[in-house]
């Protein structure tokens, strides 16, 4: 018996050195949660046993369970590293088109060949689709779909509507309309440029000259008409307009009537484009005050093909890549999962988990919400070993086998002293 008893101690001590061996070679790997070895004592019973003079059998190890605290944080400079800031695991499978889901919390991801999120293993990060606000279609598990980032934005889209905002100097010059020419900048008062893009993304070059026009006198009434003035558009040096646009300002230097707008003629390109394009332009706030000519705001809502300069991942997880066209995509936003048990989850290696009868079902949801952590992109977060601990722990299970080793010696020395009785 009582070899037995030793000998189940000795197991115990090297199960403690094995955990705590696996610990500390684990110190580096990201995402990495430490293991407790756990042990019960053993003690067989029954009703005929007398618990008073009734010893142990030895010890047992009742769990091997990881610690699923926080780790620490490491900066780093790729954009799509990303660390769990809280509570919950990313989620994860191992093909592009399955079901089969695994979680961890390694965040060390990149992009492969066909342009998805992967981790070192090539397994899928997921996500969930969201609508055009950027607001999640669905936050269930089973509808979270590969995270991939598009090279390209897209198709080109054809410019359809100018719009700005600006101030034409009161203090200018009126000029003579007839006599302007684009090329001749004695002729008009101010200019400004927007770059369009007709169907198949070409850019060009949309021009728009303002001239202050003289006061004149009405007919009729034998009032003044001051402060009116004309537009000229030009695409790529060539009129765009039938007729000037004219619009006037009144005495406090606002817009009179609606805001001054107008439509080109069909551009007529000669690339292979939509040669029935046309451009409105719009004015939502013009002025004419006694200051120097400015444009505060001039966009236009066409678009030429993007290529991909920066991805961003926000603390909710919402995913945002960003194109050489100045296009924005919402891509989708990081699904993480959590579970009632973290401990009941089943490791699988690779830093990877996976759900258990012991852990409960996976509940997904957005980072950042609820119970769930929030996102820090370019961010890892480390193995939660804490190495002075674990050489501590190395020492005492040495100590623990060493002594258990010397039971089964003395126990050994016992019963060869036992044989040799005569």
């Amino acid at each position: 018996m009582s070899f037995n008893i030793a000998l189940s101690g000795v197991n115990a001590a090297q199960k403690d050195l094995d955990v705590t061996a696996n610990n500390i070679a684990n110190v580096n790997t990201i995402g990495f949660k430490e293991s407790r070895a756990e042990f019960a004592d053993v003690y067989a019973n029954s009703i005929f046993a007398n618990a008073k003079t009734q010893v142990g059998n030895g010890v047992q190890t009742a769990s091997v369970a990881q610690q699923f605290h926080q780790g620490g944080r490491l900066t780093t400079n790729n954009s799509l590293d990303m660390a769990i800031n809280g509570n919950g695991f990313f989620v994860m499978s191992n093909e592009a088109a399955t079901l089969d889901r695994t979680f961890t919390r390694a965040g060390a991801f990149r992009l492969n060949d066909q342009g998805f999120v992967v981790n070192s293993q090539g397994n899928y990060l997921q996500k969930f689709d969201v609508n055009q606000d950027g607001s999640p279609i669905s936050l269930s598990l089973n509808a979270t779909t590969p995270l991939q980032i598009p090279e390209r934005a897209g198709v080109p889209k054809k410019t359809d509507t100018t719009s700005g905002d600006m101030n034409l100097p009161s203090k200018t010059k009126a000029l003579d309309p007839t006599q302007f020419d684009a090329t001749d900048s004695a002729t008009y008062s101010s200019s400004t440029s927007v770059t369009i893009y007709d169907s198949l993304g070409e850019p060009h070059t949309l021009t728009k000259y303002f001239v202050k026009i003289p006061d004149t006198t009405d007919a009729g009434t034998g009032e003044i008409i001051a402060n009116r003035w004309q537009m000229h558009a030009y695409v790529d040096g060539k009129d765009a307009l039938a007729t000037p646009l004219g619009f006037n300002f009144n005495e406090n230097g606002l817009i009179e009537g609606e805001s001054p707008t107008t439509t080109t003629e069909p551009l007529g390109f000669d690339n292979g484009s939509d040669k029935e394009q046309t451009i409105k332009i719009n004015f939502s706030n013009i002025t004419q005050f006694a200051a120097p000519f400015e444009v505060s705001r001039l966009s236009q809502d066409g678009a030429t093909v993007g290529r991909l300069t920066k991805v961003d991942v926000g603390p909710d997880g919402n995913v945002v890549a960003t194109y050489s066209n100045g296009t924005n995509e919402k891509l989708g936003i990081i699904a993480l999962a959590r579970f009632p048990n973290d401990q009941g989850l089943t490791q699988v290696s690779d830093t990877q988990w996976r759900a258990s009868l012991l852990s409960g079902e996976a509940v997904a949801g957005q980072p950042n919400s609820g119970t769930l952590g929030k996102i820090d992109a370019s961010k890892l977060e480390q193995s939660n070993t804490n190495l002075t601990t674990e050489l501590v722990d190395l020492i005492t299970a040495q100590r623990n086998f060493q002594a258990n080793s010397r039971a089964l010696e003395v126990n050994s020395t016992l019963q060869q002293t036992i044989l040799q009785i005569r």
